[in-house]
């Protein structure tokens, strides 16, 4: 049986930063946001205060409703304030993700023709743009300061916003950052809307309710189910703001308790390959495990310390952003762990599919999510996979200044072309049967690029064809040298495989940390081919 539903966005005529406007006031004195490990916390009274702040900033300096306005630093309780002050201001928020190099910033902030780059200063230090430094909401180089007196006295009855309409552009979300790969996805408030009610459709949050947020923030999963839904129903919302090594990440889990575990699959995979699966192969567990039911005494504990170690309190662990390792999903499934497994993707802002854990079925990513459709591009939908296509309310407008990748992706018919394959059931359930897009997910959530990696390895002249893979967490370079190659360069195989060490520091440096490769591996032979030369990717790991 499900978990009773309790709706806190009470209405669904309620536009998106009316929601803002109505937690704003239902929820003034709890608190909102906290940095953990830190005394840096903020009521959602405070959080209402420097929003009143900032959009005063933001009419000294002539910024208007539709301009656009980056946001580019780590995860913490000022990038949800700055968040929330352009947004509900009436501005075009483009989030990028802080692992970017500083080049990649400059060109999203360029090409998206930004009016403002709020940042912390290890951003500011390299960029050519109008700064308003995150640190202390004061402007870098212009004489504008925020007076932090004079918004004491505002209260609940205070807060009014910009009024906007569905199909306005809401967000502008990079998912690259290089300048020949820039593809922006421009999010209307009708896809944010429709996420929210979603999120407020299947979970049962409640005001006061403790989460934890450590997936970016800059990402649409990480920035609409581990950020801006629990603000929307009063949650307290507790940031990650470091990297954190495992014992952190596990200690963070149990101080707070989060109500709803939200992970990307490599997270779980983890814990379980690196922590479990040593134990369960030792003589002594074998042996326990071999007789039924000592397997299920087994079974429970392992089950119970693994909820107890996510803070033992969650409804479900909602797991999206890649594809699950199928081994660790079938032990998941065999001591009933309350998981799930999501689908979507940025260009739906994000979700597609997802089924409440008890009703999920393993190997699945749910069933199609309401305001949407999804159809299989098969003649046998249920056996034969085809690409996944979708259509409705959460889909994006198109790609920002790229008409011609917008045709690509969005039919004459309204469908979406995802680029992954699949098969669905009788029952709607839908099963990815296979990538035919090339994206990688970085360990914390993030979108990585094959092709960007390699256009840096090919800045080498020494390597003739290059692939980037993917192993576990790690990523690898496989490259191609042939023995022309080797001559000019005054190399042998030898002195070559001396080398490696050295370029793969040199293309890591033109790299964002989540993107570097830790090692290259040499082919023998040429990678093989299509018939339109390009590398047949799927024989290569």
């Amino acid at each position: 049986m499900t978990k009773a539903r309790t709706r806190v966005l009470q209405s669904s005529m309620l536009s998106v930063i009316e929601m803002v406007e109505q937690t704003l006031k239902n929820n003034w004195n709890y608190p909102a946001y906290t940095n953990y490990g830190t005394d840096e916390h903020y009521t959602y009274g405070d959080v209402a205060k420097m929003i009143a702040r900032l959009h005063q900033l933001f009419q000294q300096l002539g910024i208007e409703p539709g301009n656009k306005i980056a946001l580019c630093d780590k995860n913490h309780a000022r990038w949800a304030i700055a968040f929330h002050a352009a947004f509900t201001y009436g501005a075009v928020v483009v989030p990028i993700l802080s692992e970017f190099n500083i080049e990649q910033i400059q060109n999203i902030y360029n090409h998206s023709e930004s009016v403002l780059m709020i940042c912390g200063q290890k951003y500011a230090d390299g960029l050519q743009a109008r700064i308003l430094n995150i640190a202390d909401f004061t402007m870098k180089d212009e004489p504008y300061r925020i007076d932090m007196e004079a918004f004491n006295d505002f209260q609940p009855s205070d807060v009014r916003y910009f009024r906007e309409r569905p199909d306005d552009l809401a967000l502008l979300s990079y998912t690259s950052g290089s300048t020949g790969r820039s593809k922006g996805v421009m999010l209307p408030y009708r896809s944010v809307w429709s996420n929210m009610l979603f999120a407020d459709e299947v979970l049962d949050f409640g005001p006061g309710d403790p989460t934890l947020a450590i997936l970016p923030m800059a990402h649409m999963y990480g920035f609409s189910f581990d950020f801006l839904f629990e603000f929307l129903i009063g949650c307290h919302v507790h940031f990650l703001t470091k990297t954190p090594s495992p014992h952190i990440f596990i200690k963070a889990f149990n101080d707070i308790k989060p109500v709803v575990v939200i992970v990307v699959p490599l997270i779980l995979e983890k814990i379980v390959q690196k922590q479990i699966f040593p134990i369960l192969r030792t003589r002594h567990i074998r042996a326990l495990t071999a007789i039924p039911i000592l397997k299920k005494v087994v079974y429970r504990q392992i089950r119970n310390k693994l909820y107890a170690a996510l803070g033992g309190r969650f409804y479900e662990c909602i797991i999206g952003g890649a594809a699950f390792n199928k081994e660790v999903e079938d032990f998941l499934h065999q001591i009933h762990f309350p998981y799930t497994v999501g689908y979507g993707m940025t260009e739906c802002g994000p979700i597609l599919g997802y089924e409440d854990w008890h009703l999920f079925v393993k190997g699945s990513c749910g069933k199609t999510v309401p305001r949407m459709q999804l159809r299989i591009d098969s003649p046998d939908p249920e056996h034969t996979p085809g690409e996944i296509l979708a259509k409705g309310t959460n889909v994006m407008l198109g790609y920002y200044k790229n008409e011609k990748e917008t045709l690509e992706a969005i039919d004459e018919e309204g469908w979406l072309h995802t680029g992954d394959l699949g098969t669905m059931d009788k029952n709607g359930n839908l099963f990815i049967r296979g990538r035919k897009k090339t994206m990688l997910l970085g360990a914390n959530g993030q979108n990585v690029y094959p092709e960007e990696i390699e256009d840096a390895i090919m800045t080498h002249t020494l390597f003739e064809e290059s692939l980037v893979v993917q192993r576990g967490e790690k990523l690898v370079a496989l490259v191609y040298v042939s023995e022309p190659a080797l001559e000019r360069h005054g190399l042998t195989h030898e002195t070559l495989l001396q080398k490696l060490d050295t370029y793969k520091r040199q293309i890591n440096s033109y790299l964002p940390a989540f993107a570097n490769i830790s090692g290259i591996e040499v082919l023998e032979q040429e990678f093989e081919k299509t018939p339109k030369r390009s590398i047949r990717r799927y024989l290569y790991k």
